[in-house]
Parts: C-alpha cells; structure tokens; sequence
C-alpha cells in the first residue's frame, strides 16, 4: 500500500507540473521570439536611449530581468534568455562560449538591433561578452564585467575546487528530477526561493516570476549542467579575448565567492576567494581603461546582493562613451 501511494504522488505531482507548465507556455513571453538556425531565442526590450545595453546572465540564471527597470532608464537594455534558459528553446549544440556568441549575435541582427552595445556579462556571462568583444570589435564601446570568471585561474583550479564543480554539476542533475516531478515548482509555490536568499524579497514580484518560472522547467536545469561540464571548452575559447586596448571596461568584484553561514563551512570558500582574487588582477590587465569596483556586501550573486553597484557601473561606462552617444 505504501508503494502504491508513493507512486499515486510521483504521478500525482508529475501530472501537476506537466499541466501547469503547459498553461504558462499558453501565456504570451514579455519579450519576442527570434529564429537564430531552426530554433528560438527570447528577446526582451525596454527603455529607446542609445547606445544599447546588451546582458548576458551567469551560469544559470536570468537575473538580469531584476534590474530592467532601473537600466531602461539609462539606456534601451535588451535582455535575452540562452537557448534552454527561460523561454528560449533548448539548442542543439554545445554550450560553449563560442556557440553562445554565434548565437547571440544572429539574435541581434535577426531582431535589428543595431550597434553600439554596452556589453554586461554576469560571473560565466564575462567569457561570452569578451569573447562577443573580441569576435565583434566594431559593435562594442563598453563592457562591465560583473564578479566575471577569468580562464587562467579556472582552466587550474584546485583538487577541492574541482571537487566542489562535480558537487554542483550533481546538484543540477538531482534537479531535473526535481523539476520533472514538479518539486521546484512546489518550492516556488511556498516561496522558498526567498527563504533560501532573502534578498529577492527586496524585487517586485513581477520581475521574479520569469526567473522562477524558468527554474521550474528541467530543460533549465539540463542547460546548466550543459553549460558547466563545457565551461573548460569556454575557457580555452575565451583565450583569444585579452587585448581590448582602452575599451571603456569596469570590473565589479564581489567581497566573497558565497557570504559565510552554517552551510558554506562544507565548501572550500578560502579556496574559491583566493583563486577570485587572481581572476580579478588578470580581468583588470584586459584593457588600459579597466575600473574596478567593490561590491563590499556582496556574495557572488552581485545583481542580488548589491545591485546598485551594477547601476553604477554602467553609468561610469556611459560617462566615458559619451562623445560616441547620438545627439
């Protein structure tokens, strides 16, 4: 008997999350869908002041709809999902870097987005927006780099930091399943996502709901684990992009890689600061005109944490593009 309601609840719930993500696919995406090679990216828009702000999120996360309101009113922000990140379409194709630029770049052309962009690229989101730079010098007149990644360090992390890369990958592993069997969304529901990082509940709940939504599917989950077995392959590919001459670029570096708690004593945090702190001297080599700035109550999760570093960053991009900005 016992058996027989465990599977009532595995098919039960199973059931639930099929239907409710069949519903929310029903409902129109704020943004707009784009054909980038037999598969559709989502393309969202908001503010009309040049030049264009172009994000590309972390790995995993779409936390850039957090604070389109704020930059729309700097300039026109165009915010896109990765392909098997909200509602873009899953890909084909390897997650690498490189694909991710091919990709990015035929969305904006495809949608007519025409240069100049500022380029701002979250934590794995640094290697795709150099590496944009790098393929597509003419486009670019900015890049802020938000607690970015840097390929030296990482293609040598440590024993324990690789360790701690396979601890995430089966993390993500584990929530497919969860997602598939309609945990995720139940967490949602109960607004675990806020318990878990109590600085959402600063958000409207309207920016928060096309991120959530995004973790309740597992084809977000798969993307992730994608993207983080290939983030080797990406750092190799990023080698190319280190010579941005006076490129306008500001670095945001994060306090810490996690804020210290109960949980965080299991992981290597020393490790993971110390091999930051080397990211960030090579980040700050990538162009003549490179500010950083200090993220002081951050984590990693920078536009969570702080956000109004990120603002600022962008405006001190701004301020010395200026001469380049219509009118």
């Amino acid at each position: 008997m016992l058996i027989l309601i465990r599977v009532f609840l595995l098919v039960a719930t199973t059931l639930y999350q099929a239907i409710a993500c069949w519903f929310e696919d029903r409902k129109l995406p704020p943004g707009q869908m784009f054909d980038v090679g037999g598969y559709s990216l989502h393309l969202y828009i908001a503010g009309n002041t040049n030049p264009t702000i172009v994000l590309d999120h972390s790995l995993g996360g779409i936390e850039g709809y957090l604070l389109v309101e704020e930059l729309a009113k700097l300039a026109r922000v165009c915010i896109y999902d990765r392909a098997g990140y909200g509602w873009s379409n899953h890909s084909p194709h390897p997650r690498t870097s490189n694909q991710i630029v091919t990709e990015l770049d035929t969305l904006l052309t495809q949608a007519g987005i025409e240069p100049p962009y500022i380029l701002i690229g979250d934590s794995f989101g640094s290697y795709n927006v150099r590496l944009y730079a790098h393929r597509f010098p003419e486009k670019v007149i900015g890049m802020v780099l938000t607690d970015g990644l840097h390929e030296t360090e990482m293609l040598k992390m440590s024993f324990q930091l690789q360790a701690l890369k396979l601890f995430f990958i089966s993390g993500f592993v584990m929530s497919i399943l969860g997602s598939i069997l309609g945990i995720i969304r139940l967490m949602r529901i109960c607004k675990i996502f806020e318990v878990l990082k109590p600085e959402l509940g600063k958000f409207p709940q309207h920016l928060l709901n096309s991120i959530k939504r995004s973790f309740c599917r597992p084809k977000h989950w798969i993307t992730m684990s994608r993207e983080m077995l290939n983030l080797s392959v990406s750092g190799r590919e990023v080698r190319i992009a280190n010579q941005f001459g006076d490129l306008p670029i500001v670095n945001i570096k994060a306090n810490s890689f996690l804020k210290p708690s109960l949980w965080t004593v299991f992981i290597p945090l020393r490790g993971a600061n110390q091999l930051r702190k080397q990211m960030h001297i090579e980040l700050l080599k990538l162009s003549t005109n490179c500010t950083q700035l200090q993220a002081s109550k951050s984590g990693h999760f920078v536009w969570v944490d702080q956000p109004d570093v990120i603002i600022d960053a962008v405006k001190i991009v701004l301020n010395k593009v200026a001469p380049s900005r219509p009118g």
